[in-house]
């Protein structure tokens, strides 16, 4: 798993997770507010709001997105 910084061209799409480098804990994007500087996002069951530097993006590799990837639910395949 890889971070990068949010540079200026770079997209971020609400629903996406995200690290929030002064807390250390991943949160999940709400909204990416480009032009006010800053991006709102859950994380540990609270909304936060912070600027875009204080944030970095996520890069898994093709093995780690296939491994934490969920799957169906058997219940009713019998």
């Amino acid at each position: 798993m890889n971070f990068y910084p949010i540079e200026k061209d770079t997209m971020v799409y609400p629903g996406e997770y995200l690290l929030h480098v002064p807390s250390q804990e991943i949160i999940l994007c709400g909204a990416y507010k480009k032009g006010m500087g800053i991006i709102k996002g859950m994380g540990h069951g609270r909304l936060m709001e912070d600027k875009i530097e204080n944030f970095k993006k996520i890069k898994l590799t093709q093995q780690e997105h296939q491994d934490n990837r969920a799957g169906r639910c058997k219940g009713c395949a019998g």
